[in-house]
């Protein structure tokens, strides 16, 4: 599925194009904040024309509605050239317009999603459902993509339809800890036990990662009680790419013996 395609602007036509914008949250209309990639760009748009494409809605007032705003904020957004511009002309509009705060900006919802370490690395999706007493049409319901490689503390902004075009849900994702990990960031910690004879000798230990996958953790010769081992890049992923490490917390019980004292 694909936007119909503008002809390369003039910088003027640009310039006007942007102004007209900038009352437009390109950003919020796709559900992405302003530090997003192409890559993102492209895939929530795909998922959001596909969802509200009026072929698939009875051709609705709605959806094509949806799909026009749509269209307008992957043409700005999918070309370097009109986001740079949007970008810097998106402000000025809201900053020279400054004053007391208007009835949509209450309109605007947050919530934190909890999810699992899988569902962070593999992907997922959540439906998010909205009873708002004001609303006169009942219950919004909207589709949340939580792509995989998403980094704890992410945020995703989904816009509201009507009566409150204009405003959004901000959904912000945290780390589910799971029966083997402790959550830090990006990091992961967590412990293994092992045999005194190992903490003497040194050596290396498996163990499941956090994907799932055994994770090689090498033992140092006389490492002591509590000593924590780190694995890189087997944590969580990182909002700027990558992933955290694994602290692994070396565990064992030194071996003690009672005997009757020896006789002189």
């Amino acid at each position: 599925m694909h936007s119909i395609g503008l002809a390369n602007p003039t910088p003027a036509t640009l310039g006007s194009e942007v102004l007209k914008a900038a009352e437009t949250n390109h950003y919020a209309t796709l559900g992405l904040d302003r530090k997003c990639t192409e890559t993102q760009i492209r895939s929530a748009y795909r998922l959001l024309a596909k969802q509200h494409h009026p072929d698939l809605n009875q051709e609705s007032v709605e959806s094509v509605r949806r799909t026009q705003a749509l269209n307008a904020a992957y043409e700005t957004l999918s070309d370097p050239d009109r986001r740079q511009a949007y970008d810097k002309s998106f402000a000025t509009p809201r900053a020279a317009t400054s004053g007391p705060r208007s009835a949509k900006a209450k309109q605007h919802l947050a919530e934190d999603l909890h999810l699992s370490i899988e569902d962070l690395l593999q992907g997922t999706r959540r439906e998010v459902r909205i009873k708002d007493p004001s609303n006169p049409d009942g219950l919004e319901i909207y589709e949340l993509h939580v792509p995989a490689g998403t980094a704890p503390g992410a945020r995703f902004r989904l816009p509201r339809t009507e009566p409150f075009v204009g405003s959004f849900v901000q959904i912000r994702v945290k780390a589910l800890p799971g029966y083997r990990f402790k959550v830090r960031g990006s990091d992961l910690r967590c412990d293994l036990k092992i045999k005194p004879e190992r903490a003497a000798q040194g050596g290396v230990e498996m163990i499941p990662g956090a994907t799932g996958a055994m994770v090689q953790v090498t033992i140092p010769r006389g490492v002591e009680r509590n000593e924590v081992v780190r694995i890189p890049g087997e944590g969580l992923p990182r909002p700027r790419g990558g992933r955290g490490d694994l602290l692994v917390r070396i565990t064992y019980r030194p071996e003690i013996r009672i005997t009757r004292p020896t006789e002189w």
